[in-house]
């Protein structure tokens, strides 16, 4: 990827897509920490970000989904979406053992961010159950539900609709304009589904290969020629 430059404004729905192989999804894992850029920087609230181990990125306040499903199957829906804050626990093991009132009182406060984001998403009836057991549909909801109980500035989707059947996508899609929203996240998503960018996306930033070949709202990339010939193959007028 050379010359590809692009911003996210905050409070906005950002989406980047692309054919196979455009470099969408290593544009995330640059943005969340993943890959180290050979060149360029990253900026993120008006600030240059030095190189920084995911980990790190996800404390400035990004998380992310992925492409494949990464929970952990043999948990139950409410454990995995705790891992969600491990980020925000102040509390070691030896500060545990010294200030249990504190750990305890810690511990209850992320239970009740985990529990609310739960209830957003509508899936408190599954919360104890296992992972495994869940259709693929839920398993992202449970992956949404865990980047949310980060409280992220920044939310990274990597095809957070892959795989689902229509009404699937109509539950996501919901879901992702509340988050939005409601708790004025900024998102920034990988699609596939045409019809999904543009009813969700103010603006669009499309990859070729490497290169950006279009930027703009939905109807400025749909009209695109460049896009048009590259990646959508008809116009949509």
């Amino acid at each position: 990827q050379k010359n590809i430059t692009f911003d996210i404004h905050e409070g906005e729905i950002r989406a980047i897509i692309g054919p196979n192989g455009a470099g969408k999804s290593s544009m995330l894992n640059v943005i969340s920490g993943f890959y180290v850029p050979q060149e360029g920087e990253v900026f993120f609230r008006g600030a240059k970000r030095a190189q920084l181990k995911p980990f790190e990125v996800a404390r400035q306040g990004i998380a992310r989904t992925f492409q494949n499903i990464a929970l952990f199957e043999g948990m139950s829906v409410l454990d995995n979406v705790m891992t969600g804050r491990l980020t925000h626990m102040k509390s070691g093991i030896i500060a545990q053992s010294i200030w249990r009132g504190s750990a305890e009182r810690e511990e209850i406060e992320n239970r009740e961010i985990c529990e609310r984001v739960i209830d957003f998403l509508e899936i408190q009836s599954i919360r104890k159950t296992p992972v495994a057991r869940l259709p693929y549909g839920l398993k992202k909801r449970v992956e949404l539900a865990r980047a949310l109980a980060s409280e992220p500035k920044l939310l990274l989707l990597d095809e957070p609709m892959a795989g689902m059947n229509v009404e699937e996508k109509e539950d996501m899609s919901r879901f992702i304009l509340d988050v939005n929203d409601e708790f004025g996240t900024t998102i920034a998503l990988i699609e596939h589904d045409m019809g999904v960018v543009m009813d969700l996306s103010d603006r669009v930033v499309v990859m070729d290969y490497g290169r950006k070949i279009g930027d703009g709202t939905p109807t400025e990339v749909r009209n695109n020629q460049a896009v048009i010939d590259a990646y959508l193959g008809v116009s949509h007028d």
